[in-house]
């Protein structure tokens, strides 16, 4: 668990084989803010309050790492679009996290020891994690049209060009990847038109162990030259992309694969921010996980 070149870190955490227990739990709450703590007792299901919990932890640890500063000193914010941020002065890091399927991820990098740099121009990071699988019940084709919309129509035709049905399911959940990570970025959700969103495939076959950075997007037709993608698998279920804006070209991306954490590394250094609530944490073990269909 270290930074690599450029500062960058790539993890994963496996939420398939995390199941907290009760003193987990104690531990794991004592070590976020308040409001997480409140926004995390919303959640219906143990599923999605163990995976958005890793996230807020995930985000604490890198910037341990990244900054040195205090584990309960690190504060946390988020801008009017909703995004988290670093609130503390001084410290120039950038970082996103997100979870579907078994696992949890986040990128992050120290972004700039340039503090003159305008807003605009300070390198930026967003990541997504997809599960390469279809289980709509419908006809792929029909799937396929009833999201249409989704999708540019040079997308469109790299996904319906593959050859197999699977292909075009992994085909289908890269361009998704890729653009989660692109509007995570900027910060904009999916609210606006994906199909003015439009990127390029370059290489077919994503690995585990080697990070594919050749594919390019356009906005509205206009090439966006100050942008980057990684795209790899986690496993062979889990592809993930990440992107970044003003990172000079020179930064070396190609062996930014994902490293799998487990519970222990993410804890190391911990100092709580909160005192034990037995009561809050009970509640949360009482919570059901999805039923896996």
């Amino acid at each position: 668990m270290s930074l690599r070149n450029g500062g960058h870190v790539r993890w994963a955490f496996d939420l398939s084989g995390w199941r907290p227990t009760l003193t987990d739990l104690l531990l794991a709450t004592s070590c976020i803010q308040p409001e997480e703590k409140q926004r995390l007792a919303k959640f219906v299901f143990r599923d999605d309050f163990n995976a958005s919990i890793i996230g807020r932890l995930m985000m604490r640890r890198f910037v341990q790492l990244a900054t040195g500063l205090q584990y309960d000193r690190i504060q946390f914010g988020r801008d009017v679009k909703g995004k988290p941020y670093l609130k503390n002065e001084g410290f120039m890091v950038d970082f996103n996290v997100s979870h579907q399927g078994r696992y949890a991820v986040l990128a992050g990098m120290l972004t700039s020891g340039d503090e003159s740099l305008e807003l605009a121009a300070m390198p930026k990071i967003g990541v997504d994690v997809m599960k390469i699988e279809y289980a709509g019940g419908k006809p792929l084709t029909e799937f396929f049209r009833l999201m249409n919309r989704n999708f540019s129509d040079e997308e469109w035709r790299y996904i319906r060009s593959r050859n197999h049905e699977s292909e075009q399911i992994e085909a289908f959940m890269r361009n998704w990847c890729l653009k989660e990570s692109y509007v995570k970025n900027v910060g904009v959700g999916i609210t606006v038109d994906l199909r003015n969103i439009s990127f390029t495939i370059k290489s077919n076959i994503l690995s585990r162990n080697n990070v594919i950075c050749d594919s390019t997007l356009k906005v509205n037709d206009e090439f966006m030259r100050n942008w980057r993608f990684e795209e790899s698998l986690i496993d062979e279920n889990h592809c993930v992309a990440v992107a970044l804006e003003n990172v000079p070209p020179h930064v070396d991306l190609s062996q930014n694969c994902f490293e799998i954490l487990d519970y222990s590394e993410l804890m190391e250094g911990n100092i709580p921010l909160l005192a034990n609530d037995v009561s809050y944490c009970e509640t949360v073990a009482s919570k059901d996980y999805k039923k896996v269909k």
